[in-house]
């Protein structure tokens, strides 16, 4: 009995997992048909790969996509087994099929080129979000991914350099066929999408946390305590420019509360050292 219940809740995890995946992949679709593939936004990775492919070879974009990703795919099976690849098997095949599906979607709804500010603006809004909700899923988007892994995995040259490069060389052919614009357009949209994918995978912050180093600590504490009505744990640190026996005191505070509490610390200590963090999440058992 308790078998089939854990078995049933993990099919249930299952089918919400790809669903989100489906979802978002085919939202990624719209996304590149209805505003990146129009104004010939080249921002890396195989959409922008296949905008290039297009202008150079008229290749049709989900094509080149289809047959770059399921190459990808197979070569990577070989470099990395299996189960590091199996996470992009389903967005290899079914992004291609989606971009195919919604490509005539600019005969419904037509944005133009009128503002190309607003334009990478959605298109990172779009793909950001996309990409944080298959990431969050923990799937993959296969593609250039997979290509900058298997560098990884072989020349162990970190995932970060090897995007940023990768990146960076499809983006200056953009610029050269595309024009020198085409790098500001690339350069939003791709900082967007890197804050989109951040706050997906982790949330907007409701907290910051704070960690005071005062000679004042009780007169902090107190105030923490009686007037904010927070919790603050202590711990014994050494100070390593001096090399002494100090405290500090961490306590996590809503944001709203962030500012009031800076200048009120400043305020109780002018010499106070504290160093401010964002907070995704706390939990405590009680």
């Amino acid at each position: 009995m308790v078998i089939n219940l854990i078995d049933k809740v993990k099919k249930q995890h299952l089918i919400k997992r790809y669903t989100y995946l489906i979802v978002a992949l085919f939202i990624a679709a719209i996304g590149y048909n209805l505003l990146v593939y129009p104004a010939k936004i080249v921002a890396g990775g195989a959409n922008g790969l296949s905008i290039l492919i297009d202008k150079i070879f008229h290749i049709p974009p989900y094509i080149f996509i289809l047959v770059f990703s399921v190459s990808v795919l197979i070569i990577s099976l070989f470099v990395l087994g299996i189960e590091k690849s199996s996470g992009s098997i389903v967005a290899t095949f079914l992004y291609p099929v989606f971009v195919n599906l919604t490509s005539g979607i600019t005969t419904i709804i037509d944005v133009g080129k009128s503002d190309m500010i607003l334009i990478c603006l959605f298109a990172g809004l779009i793909s950001g979000w996309t990409s944080g909700i298959i990431y969050k899923t923990g799937f993959s988007s296969g593609g250039l991914s997979l290509v900058n892994q298997m560098i990884y995995e072989k020349f162990k040259i970190s995932i970060s350099k090897v995007n940023f490069f990768s990146n960076m060389v499809i983006v200056l052919l953009g610029a050269y066929y595309y024009g020198i614009e085409n790098i500001i357009y690339a350069f939003i949209v791709l900082y967007i999408i890197s804050i989109v994918i951040d706050r997906v995978l982790l949330g907007i912050s409701k907290h910051k946390v704070f960690y005071i180093m005062t000679s004042k600590e009780e007169e902090v504490k107190n105030y923490l305590l009686k007037n904010l009505g927070q919790k603050v744990t202590e711990f014994d640190v050494i100070s390593g420019y001096l090399n002494k026996n100090d405290k500090v005191l961490m306590t996590v505070v809503p944001t709203k509360n962030y500012i009031k509490l800076k200048e009120e610390v400043e305020k109780i200590d002018a010499n106070s050292f504290f160093v401010i963090a964002d907070s995704y999440q706390t939990s405590a058992n009680t």
